[in-house]
């Protein structure tokens, strides 16, 4: 038997930060994965001879700083190339085109609205603030804000939580009452509605709003879908609000940079090691944990265990009925981690030639995103939110071998493709039977727009919700590990019972993307849940406000 002072179970990013930050506080940590490679969802592979490919996740915009900093990880080899524009065909020859420089954007803008391209400015310096207020309660424990602890029972508690709170307090305080209003419009409104604020041209709003649904059953009319809008341009690279940025090597490079970082401060990293169940010692007074059992019947022993997975395995899968208290399965089993999106990745013999920009020129380096209209979104919501696919779907990608030519062999590309929607609980047949019908479905979207990809894709892998599950381990395919809305943030990530990190068995904690701040290639929760039990072991603990 192995003894360890605390154990975490998966080596997703979330899982690794977390390992990381526990391992730099002075604990011996191992990191337990089933896979046979750090990662989960931050994965990349060769998937054809010479082409590689960040499988699921593609790009990194959400990144917390301090874990970059923190944790040093331009030291083991974080690598971020900006992402500066992004091309969004609109069919017929015709465009829309935002980049780096904002007088070039002005007038590609202006060629559809000078209104609207005068309006943009604005609404990016409104969405930069915006962003910066929401960041704030991301960076904090949600616990610390809705902690019953003001009753006084625990005078250093209340002490704690009235610190958290005059802070916030202090911080709001300056902040005009016009966009406190749209703050809170941003979580109960759809999109659409609330680009329509400051947008006439249909195209610039659907280009917006495509930001509201990555991930997400919702479409830009559904409410609730601004605040998936605001939860990605809280996201920055370099400093820089709405930043997306790509690794060299891909997304599997940020996975190995903080396996790396998780190592240099003494953390153990154990692959092919799945977890049976964790171990519980049962008692009059409640629950404690007291370490894992992997499948293979080996035992390691911790007082501390922190679950970087999704509710239902963490609860559900890993626990015995009478280790928690039966709120804690239900919970679990009423989370929403429902899948809506797939991946398309293709290996080419020659670069992609748009229609609407057939000569090579900085635009292959940007993203891009298809999604003609707020119509055309919408019925692709529409087609699948009955259990099936987009058989006219969003598509958003990029071109990872122009921004690092080591991802193809020379001469030859690589092209990623984020698809909505897709249906995880598929109502006729199953996905096994329906992938090719999804691919092609996806590459008859793309040769509207990519006309060279009929004769020069030597290479396609389709990936579904369901393939997401089997090999990230995310129950349901769900991207985020469940859906970003009301009923699912904040203190409801993934409960009120564990919105900070803890769980009704002592010792067992929480720190994947289903907890407080949410999905995406953040570290947030990582990092939370960290400073959660480092500070619970030093006795005390204050909401991680900066």
């Amino acid at each position: 038997m192995s003894r360890y002072d605390a154990v975490v179970i998966g080596a997703g990013h979330n899982g690794l930060i977390n390992a990381a930050y526990l391992s730099r506080g002075g604990l011996r940590v191992a990191v337990v994965e089933r896979n046979d490679r750090v990662g989960g969802a931050t994965r990349s592979e060769e998937v054809f001879p010479g082409f590689h490919f960040s499988v699921f996740s593609y790009l990194v915009s959400l990144l917390r700083p301090e874990v970059i900093h923190d944790l040093e990880l331009v030291r083991h080899g974080l690598d971020l190339v900006p992402l500066e524009s992004t091309l969004n065909p609109l069919g017929g020859g015709d465009e829309l085109y935002r980049e780096a420089d904002p007088m070039r954007t002005f007038w590609n803008v202006a060629r559809h609205s000078r209104r609207d391209a005068e309006a943009l400015l604005e609404y990016k310096t409104e969405m930069t603030a915006l962003g910066r207020l929401a960041h704030r309660l991301q960076d904090l424990v949600a616990a610390d804000v809705t902690s019953t602890a003001l009753d006084g029972a625990d005078e250093a508690a209340s002490a704690d939580v009235a610190a958290t709170l005059a802070d916030i307090a202090r911080y709001y305080a300056g902040t005009p009452e016009h966009q406190l209003s749209l703050l809170y419009e941003m979580f109960t409104s759809s999109a659409d509605h609330f680009l329509r604020r400051w947008f006439e041209t249909d195209a610039l709003r659907a280009a917006l709003a495509t930001s509201s649904i990555i991930g997400s059953w919702t479409s830009p009319r559904t409410p609730g879908s601004a605040y998936v809008l605001l939860h990605h341009y809280i996201g920055e690279v370099d400093g820089v609000y709405r930043g997306w940025g790509f690794q060299r090597g891909g997304t599997g490079e940020v996975a190995e940079i903080l396996a790396r970082a998780a190592r240099a401060h003494g953390a153990e990293i154990l692959l092919e090691a799945s977890v049976e169940k964790v171990a519980v010692k049962r008692s009059e007074s409640g629950s404690t944990v007291t370490g894992v059992v992997l499948s293979d019947g080996r035992e390691i022993e911790a007082p501390v265990v922190v679950s970087s997975l999704a509710p239902q395995l963490t609860f559900s899968r890993f626990l015995s009925e009478g280790d928690a208290p039966a709120e804690v399965f239900t919970a679990a089993s009423q989370w929403n981690s429902r899948g809506s999106s797939g991946k398309v990745n293709l290996a080419l013999d020659e670069l992609p030639s748009f229609a609407c920009r057939p000569e090579p020129g900085a635009h292959l380096a940007g993203g891009f995103s298809i999604a003609p209209s707020v119509d055309y979104v919408e019925s692709a919501y529409d087609e699948a939110k009955f259990g099936s696919y987009s058989r006219t779907p969003f598509v958003d990608g990029i071109i990872p071998s122009v921004i690092d030519p080591q991802m193809a062999p020379t001469g030859k590309h690589v092209l990623s493709c984020f698809v909505q929607y897709a249906d995880y609980e598929l109502k006729n047949g199953d996905w096994d039977q329906s992938r090719e019908a999804f691919g092609d479905a996806v590459m008859k979207v793309l040769i509207e727009h990519i006309p060279n990809l009929e004769h020069c894709v030597v290479g396609k892998q389709v990936l579904t919700p369901l393939d997401i599950e089997r090999i990230a381990g995310i129950p349901g395919g769900n991207i985020f590990h469940g859906e970003l809305r009301l009923s699912q943030i904040f203190a409801n990530r993934p409960a009120p019972w564990a919105s900070d990190y803890a769980t009704p068995i002592a010792g067992y904690y929480v720190c994947g993307s289903s907890c407080h701040p949410g999905g995406g290639i953040s570290g947030g929760p990582g990092r939370l849940a960290a400073l959660r039990i480092l500070g619970e072991k030093a006795g005390s603990f204050v909401g991680a406000v900066s």
